[in-house]
């Protein structure tokens, strides 16, 4: 067994006794920094029971929850009974991102201080644009103000309405409306300037394409508070997968081109990025029956997140040291999961365990994934939480 958990960790490894664990990998919990339950309002897609459940037994214990549910996460006083549900129905630990506008509206800050004063770890607008650059501004003063990290989903929507690909020759050919690179980088530089002069600490979630990799790695060394990550299907897949209008690669922020994928890999053994999140999004199966530019984009990550992970190891992308770093450790700090530790537990797992995806096989009450079918090698055998 290859033990990757970290030396001061809170586990009792008494309770491997008895258990097959010649050449597995002992982790801590995967923490996941963007993931959709689905719960509250969109029910039809999944729940905080279903996806919880999916998420444990996959080894993801720690959840990151944007603020775009129905109703908008704007209100302090409600995060307490969420998290609550999400460890009751799911035995998962919701780590909540605050709207960081009223209603995602973009115009007027939220009750930031109410909302840190609820638990929430952060605030976001998630994919929602600002009303203007002065709207943002005063809602990173305000941020600032209060100690509060903001998370970003960098986007300038006045490029990207309405597109469904990512903008080249797969688009083209298909007659798909695309959607720029400049959507992202255009908004990532002004946030990322915003963040310096407000001095707000900022993290950058699922970046896509080459520019940002570029954009973060400056920002990083002149010494900004600024941390960013990618989304594990980004890192296996390109726009080439959206060929014959396949609507389960369809996904936003769009699967970008090869030369995006080798920068965001570049980025990640360099350490410009910090972390990998699953951005799982299940989706009910009419969702994906429309026509490609008319279906729901997203794709459900929870059942293949180890796998693509282990993959990466064994492709020589990443260590599998380096690996435990950018789902584990990385995204505990990232999120401010102060008592990680303390909550312990662990993650066994055989990087050599081969699984077909299918309907049965996966958890997640969403079946929508782009690697339906295929065999893939990584899979968790037991999870050791309280």
């Amino acid at each position: 067994m290859t033990n990757l958990l970290p030396s001061d960790w809170q586990f009792d490894q008494n309770q491997l006794e008895g258990v097959d664990t010649q050449g597995k990998w002992l982790i801590p919990p995967i923490v996941d920094l963007c993931a959709r339950l689905r719960e509250p309002g969109h029910q039809s897609h999944g729940t905080l029971a279903s996806e919880g459940q999916a998420a444990r037994a996959n080894g993801i214990l720690h959840i990151v929850l944007p603020p775009d549910t129905d109703p908008v996460l704007e209100n302090g006083s409600l995060l307490k009974g969420l998290r609550e549900k999400a460890l009751n129905d799911g035995g998962v630990h919701l780590h909540i991102l605050g709207a960081m506008t009223a209603g995602l509206k973009g115009e007027q800050p939220a009750n930031l201080a109410g909302l840190k004063q609820g638990g929430a770890i952060a605030v976001s607008n998630a994919g929602a644009g600002f009303a203007n650059d002065l709207a943002l501004l005063r809602c990173l003063e305000y941020a600032a103000t209060f100690g509060i990290k903001v998370f970003f989903y960098p986007d300038e929507p006045s490029l990207s309405r309405g597109g469904v690909a990512h903008e080249g020759y797969i688009a083209s050919f298909h007659g798909l409306q695309g959607i720029p690179w400049l959507a992202e980088t255009i908004a990532l530089s002004k946030q990322i300037l915003m963040a310096e002069e407000t001095g707000v600490s900022v993290h950058f979630s699922q970046i896509t394409c080459r520019t940002s990799v570029e954009l973060i790695r400056w920002a990083k060394q002149k010494g900004l508070p600024i941390t960013c990550d990618v989304a594990m299907h980004q890192l296996h897949l390109t726009d080439d997968n959206i060929e014959g209008y396949n609507a389960n690669a369809y996904v936003l922020p769009p699967l970008r081109s090869n030369t995006d994928q080798k920068a965001l890999i570049a980025g990640l053994q360099d350490g410009t990025i910090d972390a990998i999140c699953s951005h799982h999004e299940p989706l009910s199966m009419s969702a994906k029956q429309a026509p490609f530019a008319e279906s729901t984009a997203g794709i459900s990550n929870f059942d293949t997140f180890v796998s693509l992970g282990c993959q990466l190891v064994a492709d020589g992308v990443l260590t599998a040291e380096q690996l435990i770093e950018k789902i584990c450790l990385n995204p505990a700090k990232i999120a401010g999961i102060d008592n990680y530790h303390a909550i312990g537990g662990a993650v066994l797992l055989d990087p050599e365990a081969n699984w077909t995806v299918s309907a049965e096989t996966m958890l997640s009450a969403g079946k929508n994934t782009p690697f339906m079918g295929q065999i893939l090698t990584g899979k968790v055998c037991r999870v050791f939480f309280d």
